[in-house]
C-alpha cells in the first residue's frame, strides 16, 4: 500500500509541473497571438483611413466593451453601473489575460512606429 502512495505522490508532482509548463505555453502563445492579431488589424486599419494612431488611442475602449458584461450605450445609460463593473474586472484579471491585453496594445503601438516609417521611407499607400 506504501508503495502506491508512493506512485500517487510522483504522479501529483508530474500533474502540478505539467499544468505549470502548460500555463507557460499559454502565455506565450497567447501573447504572440495578441501581438500578431491586433498589429494586423491596427496596420490594416492605419493603410485605410490614414491616420497612424488611431487604432491605438482606440484600443483601450474596444478592451472595455469586449470585457465588460454590459453593452456599448450602458457606459452612457447606467455609468453608475457599468463603470464600477469594469473596474472590478480588470482588478479580478489574472495575469496571463493582462499579460496578453498588453500584449494586443503593443501590437497597435509597433504597427503605429511601422505606418511612421514606411511613410518616412516615401511609401504613399501606407
Amino acid at each position: 500500500m506504501h508503495f502506491i502512495w508512493d506512485i500517487y505522490k510522483i504522479w501529483d508532482v508530474i500533474e502540478r509541473g505539467l499544468y505549470r509548463v502548460i500555463g507557460i505555453v499559454q502565455l506565450i502563445v497567447g501573447s504572440l497571438l495578441f501581438f500578431v492579431l491586433f498589429f494586423g488589424i491596427a496596420f490594416i486599419i492605419n493603410m485605410l483611413v490614414r491616420q497612424t494612431w488611431v487604432i491605438t488611442l482606440l484600443y483601450p475602449f474596444i478592451i472595455i466593451v469586449v470585457a465588460g458584461k454590459y453593452s456599448f450605450f450602458d457606459y452612457f445609460t447606467q455609468p453608475g453601473n457599468a463603470f464600477p463593473a469594469i473596474i472590478d474586472i480588470f482588478t479580478s484579471m489574472m495575469l496571463v489575460e493582462a499579460v496578453n491585453i498588453l500584449f494586443g496594445f503593443l501590437g497597435t503601438i509597433v504597427a503605429g512606429i511601422v505606418m511612421r516609417a514606411l511613410r518616412r521611407s516615401g511609401y504613399q499607400m501606407f
